[in-house]
């Protein structure tokens, strides 16, 4: 009983050390929707087995990243613009929710939190968009997390995600200045209590993302997934691995 408990926790780290690198990559577009996902590849980069690889597909189909297709073939999802749309307007009343709960209620240490990864915003400007993209798509799961409300912080989080698959495919490029100062306005706004306002300034911010969002499909890439992901690799799991996946 206890090994296998113990086996089923190191399978389930292994899920998780896939996904957040599967999910970085397609959150900073390396992997764009449309992007094959073979489990074989994915077992030899991260040095697991196809079993654990397909788990880790699996869950990132249920959050909406991924389609699983017949015959085991996964590839990066690609929503249609109707799906994005709706993606879109249910996260305004998602994000809504939570400035909502989080107005006046937030700690000094929450608040300093809030301001740390704005900074770190901050500092990317001028470099590649996807990582602005990013850094801004995990502030509002930041905010999400700090409801501390299970139901928020799964489904704020999907969408988030969901929306990054938009902006791969819709987007124009654009200044991350104002995603930076729309950000500091919204602590300031909760810092202050005023939930009015933090609500108004939410829905401007996630509807002028949309806007710049839904426009025209991107240019799509033709790059070996084993370089794609050798960086997200090896920062989501530092430790050795063996070269070839261990049968299991």
């Amino acid at each position: 009983m206890a090994a296998t408990r113990v086996n089923g926790e190191k399978r389930g780290d292994r899920v998780g050390v896939i996904c957040r690198a599967l999910r970085r990559a397609i959150i900073e577009q390396a992997l764009q929707p449309g992007a094959k996902l073979p489990e074989d590849a994915l077992g030899e980069r991260f040095g697991v087995s196809r079993t654990i690889a397909r788990h880790a597909l699996g869950q990132l189909a249920s959050e909406g990243l991924v389609e699983l297709r017949r015959n085991r073939i996964a590839v990066v999802a690609t929503p249609s613009w109707e799906e994005a749309r709706d993606a879109f307007d249910v996260r305004l009343e998602l994000e809504r929710l939570v400035v909502r709960q989080l107005a006046g209620q937030l700690s000094k240490a929450q608040i300093a939190a809030l301001h740390a990864h704005v900074d770190a915003e901050e500092a990317a400007r001028g470099g590649p968009g996807p990582i602005s993209i990013r850094l801004a798509t995990e502030f509002h799961i930041l905010l999400a997390e700090m409801t501390q409300s299970p139901i928020l912080i799964r489904y704020v989080g999907e969408i988030a995600y969901r929306c990054c698959l938009t902006l791969s495919l819709f987007s124009r490029p654009h200044s991350s200045d104002c995603a930076v100062a729309e950000h500091r306005d919204i602590i300031h706004a909760l810092e202050a209590g005023d939930a009015e306002r933090v609500i108004g300034l939410m829905h401007h911010h996630i509807a002028a993302v949309a806007d710049r969002a839904l426009v025209a499909p991107g240019k799509p890439r033709g790059l070996d997934i084993m370089d794609i992901l050798a960086p997200y690799a090896e920062e989501a799991d530092p430790a050795p691995r063996p070269a070839r996946a261990a049968a299991g």
